[in-house]
């Protein structure tokens, strides 16, 4: 059943991916997703929300979403876990290769609007 959910999840642009805090209230984001084998692979700002919930507990629900993070699928359990900074760099190459000019000109955005970049953190996801 993983490598039809990992395929199913992998087909859209967007997955949104559930971290859960501290006290287990759930918080859902939208991000960008690819294929890496029989894995999920995310990327985001080393800082954010869902890295430091992901260090904390690699537990995560993913569905199907649109960019604004509006789920189209049902959703399924799967554990997350950070990279280091050269599979991280392998996993942008990814993304950027799957979903073109539109990762690059919001991760253009991204850094403009934060004025620093703390750098990226790739995700892999095994699903199930």
């Amino acid at each position: 059943m993983g490598n039809v959910e990992v395929e199913r999840l992998a087909r859209g642009k967007y997955l949104s991916l559930t971290t859960f805090k501290k006290d287990g209230s759930a918080v859902a984001t939208p991000v960008w997703v690819a294929r890496d084998g029989n894995e999920l692979v995310v990327i985001t700002d080393a800082t954010s929300g869902k890295a430091k919930r992901i260090r904390n507990n690699g537990q995560v629900v993913l569905a199907s979403c649109d960019m604004r993070g509006k789920v189209t699928g049902p959703s399924t359990d799967g554990t997350a876990r950070l990279t280091d900074s050269t599979e991280s760099e392998h996993i942008a190459a990814q993304i950027k290769r799957k979903c073109g000019l539109a990762y690059t000109a919001i991760g253009l955005l991204e850094k403009l609007r934060r004025r620093e970049s703390n750098g990226s953190v790739g995700i892999r996801i095994e699903v199930g």
